[in-house]
Protein backbone atom coordinates (compact mmCIF):
# COMPACT_ATOMS: atom_id res chain seq x y z
CA UNK A 1 0.00 0.00 0.00
CA UNK A 2 1.35 3.44 -0.91
CA UNK A 3 2.09 6.10 1.68
CA UNK A 4 -0.94 8.13 2.76
CA UNK A 5 0.19 11.70 1.99
CA UNK A 6 -2.36 14.52 1.92
CA UNK A 7 -2.39 18.29 1.54
CA UNK A 8 -4.98 18.73 4.28
CA UNK A 9 -6.69 16.92 7.15
CA UNK A 10 -10.00 17.86 5.52
CA UNK A 11 -9.54 15.29 2.74
CA UNK A 12 -8.87 11.96 4.47
CA UNK A 13 -10.05 9.08 2.25
CA UNK A 14 -12.47 6.44 3.51
CA UNK A 15 -9.65 3.90 3.88
CA UNK A 16 -7.56 6.11 6.21
CA UNK A 17 -8.72 4.25 9.32
CA UNK A 18 -5.89 2.34 10.97
CA UNK A 19 -3.21 3.87 8.76
CA UNK A 20 -0.37 6.30 9.42
CA UNK A 21 -0.72 9.52 7.46
CA UNK A 22 1.13 12.69 6.62
CA UNK A 23 -1.27 15.62 6.20
CA UNK A 24 0.28 19.03 5.58
CA UNK A 25 -2.20 20.97 7.72
CA UNK A 26 -1.13 22.90 10.81
CA UNK A 27 -0.64 20.84 13.95
CA UNK A 28 -3.32 22.57 15.99
CA UNK A 29 -6.09 20.90 17.97
CA UNK A 30 -8.78 21.19 15.30
CA UNK A 31 -6.56 19.58 12.66
CA UNK A 32 -5.69 16.84 15.16
CA UNK A 33 -9.40 16.31 15.83
CA UNK A 34 -10.05 15.76 12.12
CA UNK A 35 -7.19 13.24 11.96
CA UNK A 36 -8.60 11.47 15.01
CA UNK A 37 -12.07 11.48 13.48
CA UNK A 38 -10.63 9.72 10.41
CA UNK A 39 -9.41 6.93 12.72
CA UNK A 40 -5.72 7.08 11.80
CA UNK A 41 -3.24 5.24 14.01
CA UNK A 42 -0.58 7.96 13.60
CA UNK A 43 -0.24 11.30 11.85
CA UNK A 44 2.39 13.84 10.84
CA UNK A 45 1.28 17.48 10.50
CA UNK A 46 3.11 20.82 10.07
CA UNK A 47 4.18 22.94 13.03
CA UNK A 48 2.97 26.18 11.35
CA UNK A 49 5.74 28.12 13.07
CA UNK A 50 4.44 26.96 16.48
CA UNK A 51 3.17 30.47 17.19
CA UNK A 52 1.03 31.91 19.96
CA UNK A 53 0.57 29.59 22.93
CA UNK A 54 2.23 26.86 20.85
CA UNK A 55 -1.07 26.46 19.00
CA UNK A 56 0.71 25.18 15.88
CA UNK A 57 1.65 21.99 17.72
CA UNK A 58 -1.24 21.88 20.18
CA UNK A 59 -2.62 18.78 18.51
CA UNK A 60 0.30 16.63 19.64
CA UNK A 61 -0.80 16.48 23.28
CA UNK A 62 -4.43 16.11 22.20
CA UNK A 63 -3.54 13.04 20.14
CA UNK A 64 -1.28 11.64 22.86
CA UNK A 65 -4.32 11.55 25.15
CA UNK A 66 -6.23 9.60 22.50
CA UNK A 67 -3.42 7.07 22.02
CA UNK A 68 -2.25 8.37 18.64
CA UNK A 69 1.40 8.92 17.76
CA UNK A 70 1.88 12.35 16.20
CA UNK A 71 4.69 14.55 14.95
CA UNK A 72 5.10 17.81 13.07
CA UNK A 73 7.24 18.93 10.17
CA UNK A 74 9.20 22.17 10.53
CA UNK A 75 7.56 24.99 8.56
CA UNK A 76 10.94 26.15 7.30
CA UNK A 77 11.83 22.73 5.88
CA UNK A 78 8.81 22.24 3.59
CA UNK A 79 5.70 24.10 2.44
CA UNK A 80 2.71 23.92 4.76
CA UNK A 81 -0.36 22.78 2.85
CA UNK A 82 1.68 20.71 0.39
CA UNK A 83 1.77 17.05 1.35
CA UNK A 84 4.17 15.97 -1.37
CA UNK A 85 6.63 18.70 -0.48
CA UNK A 86 6.39 17.88 3.23
CA UNK A 87 7.01 14.19 2.47
CA UNK A 88 9.92 14.98 0.12
CA UNK A 89 11.72 17.78 1.98
CA UNK A 90 10.20 17.90 5.43
CA UNK A 91 12.16 17.45 8.63
CA UNK A 92 10.51 16.50 11.91
CA UNK A 93 10.42 19.36 14.43
CA UNK A 94 8.26 18.07 17.31
CA UNK A 95 6.92 14.70 18.47
CA UNK A 96 4.53 13.47 21.13
CA UNK A 97 5.39 10.68 23.56
CA UNK A 98 3.83 7.93 21.44
CA UNK A 99 5.75 9.02 18.33
CA UNK A 100 8.92 9.07 20.42
CA UNK A 101 8.15 5.52 21.51
CA UNK A 102 7.96 4.59 17.81
CA UNK A 103 11.52 5.98 17.43
CA UNK A 104 10.50 9.16 15.64
CA UNK A 105 12.67 12.12 16.63
CA UNK A 106 13.24 15.77 15.70
CA UNK A 107 15.60 16.17 12.76
CA UNK A 108 14.43 12.96 11.08
CA UNK A 109 13.15 13.16 7.51
CA UNK A 110 9.40 13.05 7.08
CA UNK A 111 9.73 9.98 4.88
CA UNK A 112 11.61 8.02 7.55
CA UNK A 113 9.22 9.19 10.27
CA UNK A 114 6.15 8.13 8.28
CA UNK A 115 7.65 4.74 7.50
CA UNK A 116 8.42 4.14 11.18
CA UNK A 117 4.88 5.09 12.15
CA UNK A 118 3.50 2.81 9.45
CA UNK A 119 5.51 -0.12 10.84
CA UNK A 120 4.36 0.49 14.41
CA UNK A 121 1.73 -1.95 15.65
CA UNK A 122 -0.82 0.61 16.85
CA UNK A 123 -4.63 0.54 16.90
CA UNK A 124 -6.82 3.04 15.04
CA UNK A 125 -7.75 6.14 16.99
CA UNK A 126 -10.97 5.69 18.96
CA UNK A 127 -13.84 8.00 18.07
CA UNK A 128 -12.89 11.34 19.64
CA UNK A 129 -15.29 13.44 21.71
CA UNK A 130 -17.52 15.54 19.44
CA UNK A 131 -15.96 18.83 18.44
CA UNK A 132 -17.41 22.04 19.79
CA UNK A 133 -18.91 24.66 17.46
CA UNK A 134 -16.32 25.95 14.99
CA UNK A 135 -18.28 28.74 13.27
CA UNK A 136 -19.22 31.98 15.05
CA UNK A 137 -21.19 35.06 13.99
CA UNK A 138 -19.33 38.25 14.90
CA UNK A 139 -22.27 40.64 15.06
CA UNK A 140 -20.18 43.34 16.74
CA UNK A 141 -18.00 43.52 13.62
CA UNK A 142 -20.84 43.74 11.11
CA UNK A 143 -22.15 46.65 9.09
CA UNK A 144 -25.41 47.13 7.17
CA UNK A 145 -25.59 44.37 4.58
CA UNK A 146 -22.24 42.86 5.64
CA UNK A 147 -22.01 39.72 7.78
CA UNK A 148 -18.80 38.62 9.51
CA UNK A 149 -18.06 35.08 10.67
CA UNK A 150 -15.10 33.60 12.53
CA UNK A 151 -14.47 30.06 11.33
CA UNK A 152 -11.80 27.76 12.69
CA UNK A 153 -11.12 26.26 9.25
CA UNK A 154 -11.48 27.75 5.79
CA UNK A 155 -13.23 24.49 4.95
CA UNK A 156 -16.20 25.72 7.03
CA UNK A 157 -16.99 28.60 4.67
CA UNK A 158 -20.57 28.32 3.40
CA UNK A 159 -22.38 29.44 0.23
CA UNK A 160 -24.19 32.13 2.22
CA UNK A 161 -20.80 33.73 3.00
CA UNK A 162 -20.53 34.91 -0.62
CA UNK A 163 -20.00 38.66 -0.63
CA UNK A 164 -19.32 38.79 3.10
CA UNK A 165 -16.25 38.58 5.40
CA UNK A 166 -14.69 35.55 7.09
CA UNK A 167 -11.90 35.48 9.68
CA UNK A 168 -10.45 31.99 9.55
CA UNK A 169 -8.10 30.01 11.74
CA UNK A 170 -6.59 28.33 8.68
CA UNK A 171 -3.10 28.95 7.34
CA UNK A 172 -2.82 31.14 4.26
CA UNK A 173 -1.16 28.50 2.09
CA UNK A 174 -2.54 26.96 -1.07
CA UNK A 175 -3.24 23.24 -0.80
CA UNK A 176 -0.72 21.46 -2.97
CA UNK A 177 0.03 24.83 -4.57
CA UNK A 178 -3.31 24.70 -6.43
CA UNK A 179 -4.88 28.15 -7.01
CA UNK A 180 -8.42 26.79 -6.85
CA UNK A 181 -7.92 25.96 -3.16
CA UNK A 182 -7.51 29.61 -2.12
CA UNK A 183 -11.17 29.68 -1.04
CA UNK A 184 -14.18 27.78 -2.34
CA UNK A 185 -16.77 30.57 -1.95
CA UNK A 186 -16.47 34.09 -3.49
CA UNK A 187 -16.43 36.00 -0.21
CA UNK A 188 -15.75 39.73 -0.16
CA UNK A 189 -12.76 39.29 2.16
CA UNK A 190 -10.93 36.52 3.97
CA UNK A 191 -8.40 36.66 6.80
CA UNK A 192 -5.99 33.79 7.53
CA UNK A 193 -3.09 32.93 9.84
CA UNK A 194 0.34 33.40 8.25
CA UNK A 195 1.79 30.21 9.85
CA UNK A 196 4.93 32.31 10.44
CA UNK A 197 5.33 32.54 6.63
CA UNK A 198 7.60 29.51 6.42
CA UNK A 199 9.76 28.32 3.55
CA UNK A 200 9.11 30.18 0.29
CA UNK A 201 6.49 32.26 2.16
CA UNK A 202 4.07 29.38 1.66
CA UNK A 203 1.99 30.51 4.63
CA UNK A 204 0.64 33.54 2.74
CA UNK A 205 0.44 32.09 -0.77
CA UNK A 206 -3.34 32.42 -0.99
CA UNK A 207 -3.22 36.21 -1.01
CA UNK A 208 -2.09 36.89 -4.60
CA UNK A 209 -4.48 34.23 -5.87
CA UNK A 210 -7.37 35.90 -4.05
CA UNK A 211 -6.33 39.15 -5.74
CA UNK A 212 -6.92 37.62 -9.15
CA UNK A 213 -10.47 36.80 -8.02
CA UNK A 214 -11.15 40.29 -6.68
CA UNK A 215 -11.20 39.06 -3.07
CA UNK A 216 -9.55 41.10 -0.32
CA UNK A 217 -7.13 38.85 1.54
CA UNK A 218 -4.95 39.27 4.60
CA UNK A 219 -3.04 37.22 7.15
CA UNK A 220 -2.41 37.76 10.82
CA UNK A 221 0.81 36.76 12.52
CA UNK A 222 0.93 33.26 13.99
CA UNK A 223 2.56 34.86 17.02
CA UNK A 224 -0.40 37.18 17.58
CA UNK A 225 -3.28 34.70 17.14
CA UNK A 226 -3.74 30.99 17.72
CA UNK A 227 -3.76 29.10 14.43
CA UNK A 228 -6.87 26.96 14.04
CA UNK A 229 -8.95 29.43 16.07
CA UNK A 230 -11.01 31.87 14.00
CA UNK A 231 -12.09 33.88 17.03
CA UNK A 232 -8.45 34.37 18.01
CA UNK A 233 -7.71 35.55 14.46
CA UNK A 234 -10.30 38.31 14.92
CA UNK A 235 -9.83 39.17 18.61
CA UNK A 236 -6.05 38.74 18.97
CA UNK A 237 -4.56 38.98 15.49
CA UNK A 238 -2.33 41.67 14.04
CA UNK A 239 -1.98 41.93 10.28
CA UNK A 240 1.27 40.65 8.79
CA UNK A 241 0.42 40.38 5.08
CA UNK A 242 -2.18 41.87 2.73
CA UNK A 243 -3.03 41.67 -0.95
CA UNK A 244 -3.63 44.61 -3.29
CA UNK A 245 -7.41 44.33 -3.12
CA UNK A 246 -7.27 44.52 0.67
CA UNK A 247 -5.04 47.61 0.49
CA UNK A 248 -7.67 49.32 -1.68
CA UNK A 249 -10.12 48.57 1.16
CA UNK A 250 -7.88 50.23 3.75
CA UNK A 251 -5.81 47.26 4.93
CA UNK A 252 -2.38 47.91 6.41
CA UNK A 253 0.30 45.68 7.87
CA UNK A 254 0.53 46.17 11.63
CA UNK A 255 -3.09 47.03 12.40
CA UNK A 256 -5.25 44.75 14.51
CA UNK A 257 -7.53 42.25 12.84
CA UNK A 258 -10.47 44.03 14.47
CA UNK A 259 -9.47 47.29 12.78
CA UNK A 260 -8.86 45.45 9.52
CA UNK A 261 -12.33 43.90 9.55
CA UNK A 262 -13.88 47.28 10.38
CA UNK A 263 -12.18 48.82 7.35
CA UNK A 264 -13.15 45.91 5.12
CA UNK A 265 -16.77 46.12 6.25
CA UNK A 266 -16.84 49.86 5.57
CA UNK A 267 -15.40 49.29 2.10
CA UNK A 268 -18.06 46.67 1.40
CA UNK A 269 -20.84 49.03 2.52
CA UNK A 270 -19.56 51.69 0.09
CA UNK A 271 -19.44 49.11 -2.67
CA UNK A 272 -23.03 48.01 -2.00
CA UNK A 273 -24.24 51.62 -2.19
CA UNK A 274 -22.86 52.15 -5.67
Amino acid sequence: MSHLVLDSVTVFPADARGRAALAASHGGVYAAYLAAKAGVKAVILCDAGVGRERAGIGGLDYLDALGVAAATIGHRSARIGDGTDCFTRGLVSHVNSLARAAHVAPGMTAREALERLERADSPPCPVPPASEERRFRLTEAEAPGVRVHAIDSAGLVLPEDAGHIVATGSHGALLGGRPETAIKIPVFAAVYNDADFGIESAGVARLPVLDTRGIAGACVSAWSARIGDGQSTYHDGFVSAVNARAVLCGAEIGISAKELVARLAAARVKELKR
